[in-house]
């Protein structure tokens, strides 16, 4: 069986076959590097999640790494070895990659959780409890410290003390 390619940018190829020449890659029979990690990034309710592309990857290859407000992604797809195999086509990516994200300060890299499902790494990054929003208590300046007011359901009260002083 012969298996071959029709390519209507012939010369295009050509100057990517050029190209590879120059980056000693030509004549190898086997797939380009991988020149990305396409990702998603989203926040949904109190998380920061993120998904990376990493088909065919070895789980055992993703490497998650934090060091101050940077998480780096490295992940390594190798070439098959075959025994006996002659290459007709090979398209599919391989090589190792890194990807960094530099994160926000409100988010609480040491609960990250990390998964891989069908080629797909995702992370999930909670938000800090300090960086959530909280509800503060206002105290009138006009009442002594000692009887000062409450907070019922948000709504400021004055203590029965202050309302007969």
């Amino acid at each position: 069986m012969m298996l071959t390619a029709y390519d209507p940018f012939a010369a295009t190829s050509a100057a990517f076959r050029a190209l590879d020449q120059l980056t000693g890659r030509a004549g190898t029979g086997t797939a380009r590097q991988l020149s990305g990690m396409p990702m998603d990034a989203y926040r949904v309710g109190d998380n920061f999640v993120a998904h990376f592309d990493l088909p065919g990857v070895d789980p055992g290859s993703i490497d998650l790494s934090v060091e101050g407000n940077t998480l780096t992604v490295s992940a390594e797809r190798s070439v098959p070895q075959l025994e006996n195999a002659e290459w007709a086509v090979a398209e599919r990516p391989f090589g190792s990659y890194t990807r960094q994200l530099v994160l926000g300060r409100s988010l609480d890299t040491d609960r990250l959780e990390a998964s891989y499902h069908d080629g797909v790494l995702s992370i999930s990054i909670p938000v800090a409890e300090k960086a959530k929003a909280r509800k503060i208590t206002v105290t009138r300046a006009d009442v002594p410290a000692a009887v000062g007011s409450r907070t019922i359901e948000g709504e400021p009260q004055q203590d029965q003390a202050a309302v007969e002083s």
